[in-house]
């Protein structure tokens, strides 16, 4: 985000307690700034959230140049509890940048270990020591559905807040549960399913269910996935 005279306590001070920030104080016309903001960005993405990033123009804010006390940018400065953990002034290669915000993330706890092993039994002791560990129920519900089993899939889902890969494996389950595999339906049986419960689904709830499952196993790289949304929507609306 951007971050302002402002905005730079509750956006970076108050936050940095939650969670690491990346302060990376920049100007539109420093050449070395504008190779090293999409590294950092990159390098923030990949943490999935787990660090997040604030953008400071100095030419804009210049109190906050002046609080870490700036002589030359660019300058980035790491943020934790409120205090600065770690600093660097100029570009970097990449491979520091990246690893600059990596010594931000947060130690693996047991359950992260467990996840990383993979396999059933370390996936439900992740659970055990972590209920609702994002990563250990989405590979524990792949390996229900994937042996049939999708009731319990569903109920583990549950518990977790949706994102778009529990989503999907909600809908596969919830197909599962009502006789279609779509590990073993090809794209023409697909296209045919859906086209069928096109004609059916503005009066049909569990049609409309049914549907939208397949859309969501189908991915929004499909192209038929928009296509088939705007024929649904043009049905209902």
């Amino acid at each position: 985000m951007d971050v302002t005279d402002a905005t730079f306590q509750d956006d970076v001070v108050t936050r940095s307690a939650t969670v690491p920030v990346v302060v990376d104080l920049w100007a539109p016309w420093c050449g070395p700034c504008t190779t090293l903001g999409p590294m950092i960005e990159r390098a923030v993405a990949a943490t999935d959230g787990a660090v997040e990033l604030a953008k400071v123009n100095v030419d804009e804010n210049p109190r906050i140049s002046q609080t870490f006390g700036v002589k030359s940018i660019p300058a980035v400065f790491a943020i934790r509890g409120g205090q600065v953990v770690d600093q660097f002034i100029g570009a970097l290669p990449e491979e520091q940048v990246t690893a600059f915000v990596q010594k931000l993330l947060p130690a693996p706890s047991e359950a992260d270990q467990l996840v990383a092993v993979g396999d059933e039994s370390s996936l439900r002791r992740a659970l055990e020591l972590e209920a609702g560990h994002l990563a250990a129920t989405e590979a524990l519900a792949r390996i229900l559905i994937d042996r049939g089993e999708p009731d319990e899939a569903l109920a583990l889902l549950a518990k977790v807040l949706e994102t778009p890969a529990t989503r999907a494996l909600a809908a596969e389950a919830r197909l599962l549960e009502s006789g279609i595999n779509v590990a073993e339906t090809g794209g023409a049986e697909v296209e045919a399913r859906l086209n069928a419960l096109l004609e059916v689904a503005r009066d049909d709830e569990a049609a409309r269910q049914e549907f939208v499952d397949l859309l969501e196993t189908l991915g929004p790289e499909d192209p038929r996935t928009n296509t088939f949304r705007r024929a649904l929507a043009a049905r209902l609306f």
